[in-house]
């Protein structure tokens, strides 16, 4: 009886030893994520299809459901207030937090950065612009739901074959009696007079000289966005207002802040006047309201255009022979501005780029996945090697690396540009704010009306509906 009893009690700590041994079984989990479609959400899909593994032992895979930027929005509202819980993540913009967190969309994250050094450590690191924008909702209130990442900010794109041509210099000396800024540096200092200046001076016909050649086309000075979809007019425009010392209509001055007489003030009219004075030097698709990031970028990658300001997030596509025209004959700059009394550029812009966010209705299970997975993303190799394969990362020890100018040409333009960002409106209503803003700007490109008029419109529409919102008093 006790070799049995003995013969059991062994058994029994070998069967234990070996359901101890055996691995848990692996659940197969797909993080369905929305996202943009350009290129760097492209570059993310094909990072996490090489490198990522869950660390819980789980089969987890990101399924990106690329959207076109222009319905973007739209799509992505209709799912999430559809029921469908079709989306476990998403790139969110920036100024949708007001609209998905109040509508019970969006996840606050507080409690698991609070509860884990990892976190507080990446967000310490973080651009506090990026987490301003991206994460923070209301404004300055320490409430966050974004994972700040994919930033994006306007650059100068400019055909230095052109630039530094020697007959192109001497032109522009004789014209202008100042020098045609060739380098990095020179490009820098670039402010809109000579902005304005460089948009007339490449305005050429076909059968003129360009650079020694003869053009087989006509051939434009400088380009923008000016587009009527989505927010491909307000994002130049709102740099253009900020630099004049004007201002958005700011939900930090909530209830006590007005729009009108801030929206429409004389700096404001000023800035849009001088933004629409630069139409004029642009290819003529201009004038149809369709001039927008895409179109920019097409025109500029099409060799058509000698400058263009637009988003890093297309420099890729920019440089490579197979999608570019101009590749190898491009470098790359910070935005222009207004040239201060210090004889400073004064450059702020509209802050673009998006963060994660992570919808309220997954698992405890796929949301931990889900934190795993934004973790993996914004730790150093990751983002080191995203930045090496032409995206951008908000992580100060990333970007500050003493290489990291020379994974990508236009990096020399990323940090500097970063302590000018702003951003728009981050309140529920601001879908309505911009679709006005956009149909009012696109009169104003198309020559439908005067810039007064415009920003008279945009104020009178935003003062009646943030007071009946309540953020206006």
């Amino acid at each position: 009886m006790q070799r049995l009893v003995k013969a059991l009690a062994l058994a029994g700590v070998a069967l234990g030893a070996l359901a101890a041994a055996a691995p848990v079984e692996a659940n197969d989990i797909v993080l369905k994520m929305a996202v943009p479609d350009w290129p760097p959400t492209r570059i993310m899909q094909d990072l996490a299809n090489e490198k990522y593994k869950a660390a819980s032992g789980n089969n987890v895979k990101l399924e990106a459901d690329f959207i076109p930027w222009g319905v973007y929005y739209e799509r992505l509202a209709a799912s999430l207030t559809s029921g469908e819980k079709k989306y476990q993540m998403a790139v969110s913009d920036s100024q949708w937090l007001g609209a998905f967190v109040e509508g019970g969309y969006y996840m606050k994250i507080n409690q698991f950065i609070d509860n884990d050094p990892e976190w507080q450590a990446i967000f310490k690191d973080l651009h506090p612009n990026l987490v301003a924008a991206y994460s923070t909702y209301p404004h300055k209130s320490g409430n966050y739901y974004g994972f700040p990442q994919m930033p994006d900010v306007l650059v100068t794109y400019y055909r230095n074959d052109l630039f530094c041509d020697a007959s192109e210099q001497a032109a522009f000396q004789a014209k202008y009696s100042k020098k045609l800024p060739c380098t990095g540096e020179e490009m820098d200092d670039l402010d809109w007079d000579t902005f304005g200046q460089i948009g007339e001076f490449f305005m050429r016909k076909k059968g003129d000289k360009l650079a020694g050649q003869t053009l087989d086309d006509d051939f434009y000075g400088v380009a923008y966005q000016a587009g009527k979809d989505y927010d491909f007019a307000i994002m130049q425009v709102n740099g253009f207002i900020w630099q004049h010392g004007a201002d958005i209509w700011d939900e930090t001055k909530a209830p006590e802040g007005q729009a009108e007489g801030v929206v429409n003030s004389p700096e404001a009219v000023k800035a849009l006047e001088q933004y629409l004075s630069y139409v004029k030097y642009m290819p003529p698709v201009v004038k149809t309201g369709t001039m927008d990031i895409f179109k920019t970028d097409e025109l500029f990658r099409e060799g058509k255009v000698a400058l263009n300001v637009n988003w890093i997030g297309f420099a890729e596509s920019a440089i490579a022979p197979e999608t570019s025209k101009v590749a190898g004959k491009i470098a790359f700059a910070q935005p222009p501005g207004i040239r201060g009394s210090d004889g400073k550029i004064v450059r702020w812009q509209n802050i673009g780029g998006q963060p994660f966010v992570l919808t309220t209705w997954n698992s405890d299970e796929v949301t931990k996945e889900s934190l795993a997975f934004c973790k993996w993303w914004l730790s150093d190799e990751i983002q080191t090697e995203y930045a090496r394969r032409g995206g951008q990362s908000g992580l100060q020890s990333v970007y500050n690396k003493p290489d990291y100018n020379t994974f990508r040409p236009w990096n020399r333009a990323w940090a500097p540009s970063l302590d000018w960002q702003k951003d728009v409106w981050h309140v529920p209503d601001f879908y309505e704010l911009l679709v006005n803003s956009q149909e009012e700007y696109v009169k104003a490109i198309t020559g439908q009306q005067d810039a007064k008029t415009t920003m008279d419109n945009i104020a009178a529409f935003q003062q009646n509906l943030l007071t009946e919102a309540g953020l206006i008093k």
